[in-house]
């Protein structure tokens, strides 16, 4: 980053660095142009100052001495143009200070320059088609210097890598589109926010198309033909029928085609957002990031339209986030902290009203891919063939748990003694089951889960190399458009019984039960502190206390609290407050988040973490990632791994406490056709 001067009018410097041939020159006269709707723009081309065919260091030794020195101070620069024709020094020339200066060409982002710029955009392209796009351009001037020039750039990137530090990557040669898709990525970095404030403005011009169709289809089947070849999509499945809360009446699908899809992904402190072929690396906290996305009403839902979500972000934030709201992470784990897709067009399907609603996002202009989008979508909706694809049988994954028995009722008995200590009143224990299979579709897995396990936050969503398989019972947090926030949280589980009067018993028990009660009241205490940090005074209620909610294997104990955010307060930073669900720690938050990660000694992942949407008119839904399996690809196969634990208390037994581990996992297991890794 630049050094500039207080008193300076200073230009924004972006540097636009790449191979030869990967495209750099074209991309950035057209940057320039569309830059050029709001602001003044001045444009800068490396191959006018190296000295010659041999003149690759050289070049960007005068480029930052006699260039990039003076305009970041915000004074003209005046440098030495080179005469091709007479193999010599050539002409004085002056690139004056703009709103926006953009400078281009092999080096434009090398260390040195790296000091004085503000954005580096780094263009990658395959080498075959880089030789005959430079060659193409510049013909026989170039040919017999090719590889004479490419070798000075094998050896300047051999000890320099501006790639590494680039703001942006791009994908060299992919269309017509990427200009604009690299002026939107501008928009959303730090460094440009205030500079680009008009064309923010514009993406902020959006409204919400919503077109109804009088049926209700098979949702799988809508999945598979709309978003079966996509390598990030969401399926929020809300497949409990019977849920005397109503929380499952809508289902959501989506992915990140289209105009407005993109993909984020968090990862040790960046985000790296890509849409199309461009990709922004964003340095900050994730919930940083997420304010400056999320919170604002960006559109407005249609009056006949009774839907929940109005398009936005859809994915899942691992319990390793807990890093920024008070907690530490000692270990990395092997998937990104965080990742959420942006949908620009959704199917929604409300199970209430029998009805289906395409959702699509428009800005006014002209968009052939969405109209075309609908024709597909209307076309699978209404298809009578739209079916779900056959659940294969699976061969039966053999799981490993990471504590044996003894090692997890050892770990029982220290947190108790954390509890008798003082250090904590209540320790969310977990461990994790693994398991590898060579042959797997994680979509099957899902349907699997999904029809074994009913719940009304189910849900499915895929990344590249990765799948989530959710039948989480538990809301995490909502928050409406309006304000209402509202935590579920549960504490208090028994397996279900085939037999109707043991299962009742079982039920009945769990009622009654002093402990799972106490469980369930401390973790109420500490919802109502962490949604009291932004709602109103005077507006936390509990509304539920001790409830029981059944499902197809076990009875929860359930509360309800609700709150109001005060207004003005910031959405994300809500999220954050409350992040990672008290049902997953214990109380107090952090000093047994400290706890937690000395016993159990390894990351947790996305289990434990929250799943659901962030819409465009501000509101939010997201689960408790529990009850879910995890799949990653590995080395031709893939890795499925499933958290589960408990909730220790000063009078936890801890046989009891392992056995309630074993029923928690048996929903998933069972669905799969395998048992605990104790029971075989």
């Amino acid at each position: 980053m630049a050094s500039k001067s207080a008193h300076a009018v200073v230009p924004l410097i972006i540097a636009v660095d790449g191979r030869s041939g990967a495209g750099k020159t074209t991309l950035a006269v057209e940057l320039a142009a569309l830059l050029r709707q709001h602001h003044t723009v001045s444009l800068f081309h490396l191959e006018d100052i190296y000295p010659g065919w041999d003149g690759l260091a050289g070049g960007m030794e005068r480029y930052v001495r006699s260039v990039l020195t003076p305009l970041a101070a915000g004074s003209p620069a005046a440098w030495t143009a080179w005469d091709w024709t007479a193999d010599d020094d050539g002409e004085t020339r002056t690139t004056l200070p703009a709103d926006i200066v953009v400078v281009e060409g092999v080096g434009a982002a090398c260390a040195a320059a790296r000091e004085l710029v503000d954005v580096v955009v780094w263009i990658e392209a395959d080498e075959n088609l880089r030789r005959t796009s430079a060659l193409e351009r510049d013909g026989d001037t170039y040919a017999p210097f090719w590889q004479r020039w490419s070798d000075q750039e094998e050896r300047w990137l051999a000890s320099d890598n501006p790639a590494e530090d680039a703001d942006l990557l791009v994908q060299g040669h992919r269309g017509s589109s990427v200009p604009e898709q690299l002026r939107l990525a501008l928009t959303g970095l730090p460094q440009c926010e205030s500079l680009m404030s008009m064309e923010r403005a514009a993406r902020r011009g959006l409204t919400l198309q919503v077109e109804t169709l009088e049926r209700y289809p098979d949702a799988a089947g809508v999945f598979q033909g709309l978003y079966g070849g996509s390598a990030s999509a969401a399926w929020l499945d809300s497949s409990a029928a019977e849920d005397p809360q109503g929380r499952s009446r809508f289902s959501i699908l989506a992915d990140d085609g289209g105009r407005f899809g993109q993909l984020a992904q968090h990862t040790a402190g960046i985000t790296e957002v890509q849409a199309g072929a461009v990709t922004a690396r964003i340095a900050g906290p994730f919930f940083r990031w997420l304010d400056g996305v999320w919170g604002r009403r960006a559109v407005r839902r249609p009056a006949s339209y009774p839907g929940p979500f109005a398009l936005g972000w859809l994915g899942y934030l691992g319990y390793e986030l807990k890093r920024e709201t008070g907690g530490r992470t000692e270990a990395a784990g092997s998937i990104p902290d965080a990742s959420l897709l942006f949908a620009g067009r959704a199917v929604v399907l409300d199970r209430v009203e029998g009805r289906t609603h395409l959702l699509t996002l428009r800005d006014g202009s002209s968009d052939n891919d969405a109209d075309e989008w609908l024709e597909r979508a209307r076309a699978v909706v209404l298809s009578p063939a739209a079916s779900p694809r056959p659940a294969r049988p699976l061969p039966a994954p053999r799981f490993a748990v990471r504590d044996s028995r003894e090692e997890y009722l050892d770990k029982i008995r220290d947190a108790k003694a954390e509890i008798t200590d003082g250090n904590s009143y209540e320790v969310c224990l977990t461990t994790a089951l693994t398991a590898r299979h060579e042959q797997l579709d994680p979509f099957a897995v899902h349907l699997i889960l999904r029809g074994a396990n009913p719940a009304p936050f189910a849900s499915y969503f895929a990344f590249p190399g990765l799948a989530l398989a959710s039948t989480s019972p538990e809301r995490f947090l909502q928050l409406d458009a309006d304000g209402g926030m509202r935590a579920e949280p549960i504490k208090g589980t028994r397996r279900r019984s085939p037999d109707p009067d043991e299962d009742a018993a079982l039920k009945a028990d769990l009622a009654g039960s002093t402990k799972d009660r106490a469980e369930n009241i401390m973790i109420v205490d500490l919802l109502r502190n962490d949604l009291s940090h932004l709602a109103l005074p005077g507006s936390v209620t509990v509304s539920r206390l001790c409830d029981i909610e059944t499902y197809a294997t076990v009875h929860q104990m359930v509360s309800t609290i609700d709150a109001r955010l005060r207004p003005g307060s910031s959405r994300a930073e809500a999220v954050a407050a409350a992040f990672p669900a008290g049902s997953m720690t214990g109380a107090p938050k952090i000093s047994t988040m400290a706890i937690l990660d000395r016993l159990e000694g390894a990351p947790r992942g996305i289990y434990s973490g929250a799943a659901g949407y962030f819409s465009l008119d501000g509101a939010a839904d997201l689960a408790v990632v529990i009850r879910s399996l995890v799949m990653e690809a590995d080395d031709g196969g893939t890795r499925l791994t499933l958290g589960v634990g408990g909730a220790i208390t000063a009078d936890s037994d801890p046989a009891d406490e392992w056995e309630e581990v074993r029923t928690k996992a048996f929903g998933v297991l069972s669905a799969l056709g395998t048992s605990f890794p104790d029971e075989e």
